[in-house]
């Protein structure tokens, strides 16, 4: 009789574990469509210049001479069976978007990967050279294709989720309000509410002109197995600096990508794991603590902190993510026409005037003359300008693509307004036009503002924001 009991318990509990199994995959079969596999493919591209191309981010290029750390071009590419999608960072200062487009075209020509649906955007590190350069843009081009066709034949089945967590210790507005008008003074002869970059620990100093985003958000793409394949991260800072002059590096960015790796248990299978950062919204947000004299760093040395810092957050907010084995994935895209700035009268006459007087002659502000040439450009230049807006889903998750120095404000306001659950955006994404601060801060002026630094109409930040939440509700949506 006993013997007869244990069968039948063993019987039972054989038939709970098959029910078990059944509900599971039935669950598991329920979220992919048709079956459909999830894929995921990524890989890198060495992007770096020859020597001698220029370095800029500063107002006078100057030659590059040695190279600290490669630049590399960082490619994502996600496959749910029904879309595909990818994400291409570059170890860049910006990319202007004729770069792009030739990338685009050699996808396009190469691959079956739509290329409207790649997001591609530089980094905005400081120690690179101008990526249009007529030595250096073909280059480029070709090896952001390569990355992509690389990533592309690295698909392997794939599970993917996404998260967040805050560190604003690594994050600071720019933009201060001041007592002395000495600080605010601008290259148009007068003078501004706000001042970018104050000295630091000044008692003239009164507050931030805006806000932060603390939020490190970040993409994981494991295998099916729970062994990590590419991990693209996005944090809203300019860029941390403190490279030795003529030296080439990839800046804190690099340094991220290297180290995230090993925080998360990568191994060096192949295909190899890809480390990626990307910049949020930060035309105003750098590392500096204005607040506080602070202390010179040795080169290198403050990036290096701050990147580890970062990929340890990132590493802890890694261990709560939810994975999926099949997600919804979209791209949308719309095209912007804005009005470029032009100087009036009154300003045509001002730098004319400085033009005309000696170079050592007293100056209202020491970048009265660049500003001159900036000017005059945009007076010179075509009236208008179109730039490419950009969306991509990823489940629940809402990227969307800039392609200027996006004020902070403005991509709060995305996540904020966003009718999806999470949502982050990348800066200096599709080309790269300069600043986009909002209307009010154009009011305050500052840097950012100045005419030759901004280049479009006054409130170019509220259509952008309006066509980009559009666009989110389209996808979201299912259009």
């Amino acid at each position: 009789m006993q013997a007869t009991g244990n069968r039948q318990l063993a019987l039972i509990w054989i038939c709970a574990i098959c029910f078990s199994l059944i509900i599971s995959s039935v669950s598991e079969a329920a979220d992919t469509p048709g079956n459909k596999v999830f894929k995921a493919g990524a890989a890198t591209s060495n992007i770096t210049p020859p020597l001698g191309e220029a370095i800029v981010g500063g107002f006078k290029p100057f030659p590059s001479e040695n190279v600290h750390d490669e630049l590399h071009a960082r490619c994502l590419v996600l496959d749910n069976g029904e879309t595909k999608i990818a994400f291409v960072i570059c170890d860049s200062l910006g990319i202007t978007e004729d770069v792009y487009q030739d990338a685009r075209k050699l996808i396009k020509e190469e691959t079956d990967l739509p290329p409207e649906n790649i997001l591609m955007a530089a980094t905005h590190t400081h120690s690179a050279t101008r990526a249009s350069s007529p030595t250096y843009h073909e280059f480029l081009s070709r090896r952001i294709a390569d990355c992509v066709r690389r990533a592309l034949e690295n698909r392997v089945p794939a599970k993917i989720g996404w998260g967040g967590i805050d560190e604003p210790s690594e994050v600071f507005n720019r933009r201060w309000f001041t007592t002395n008008p000495e600080f605010c003074k601008n290259p148009f002869g007068g003078v501004d509410t706000v001042r970018m970059n104050p000295p630091r620990g000044n008692k003239t100093l009164v507050k931030p002109a805006g806000p932060i985003d603390p939020e490190i958000s970040f993409i994981s793409v494991q295998s099916l197995e729970g062994h990590p394949l590419a991990l693209l991260a996005n944090y809203s800072l300019h860029y941390v600096g403190g490279v030795k002059k003529g030296e080439i590096s990839a800046d804190y960015f690099g340094i991220f990508s290297e180290k995230i790796g090993s925080l998360i248990g990568a191994e060096s299978d192949h295909p190899p794991f890809v480390g990626m950062l990307s910049n949020g919204t930060s035309g105003d947000i750098n590392n500096i603590n204005f607040s506080n004299p602070g202390k010179r760093k040795k080169p290198y040395e403050k990036m290096t902190q701050v990147a580890n810092l970062v990929a340890q957050r990132v590493a802890e907010a890694y261990k709560n993510v939810k994975y999926h084995t099949w997600v919804p994935l979209g791209a949308a895209s719309s095209k912007l026409t804005l009005k470029i700035r032009k100087p009036d009268a009154t300003m045509q006459a001002y730098f004319k005037k400085v033009m005309t007087q000696p170079e050592d002659a007293p100056k209202h502000h020491r970048y009265e003359r660049n500003y001159a040439g900036r000017v005059q450009r945009l007076l010179e230049g075509p009236d208008e300008m179109t730039v490419m807006l950009q969306v991509l889903r990823i489940g629940d998750l809402s990227i969307a693509a800039i392609p200027f120095e996006t004020f902070c404000e403005i991509g709060l306001e995305l996540k904020d307004k966003t009718p999806f659950e999470d949502a982050f955006t990348i800066e200096i994404a599709n080309g790269y036009n300069g600043y986009l601060p909002t209307p009010a801060q154009h009011k305050l002026g500052g840097y950012e503002t100045w005419m030759g630094t901004n280049r479009v109409q006054i409130d170019a930040s509220d259509k952008i924001t309006a066509i980009i939440l559009d666009l989110m509700g389209k996808l979201h949506s299912g259009q």
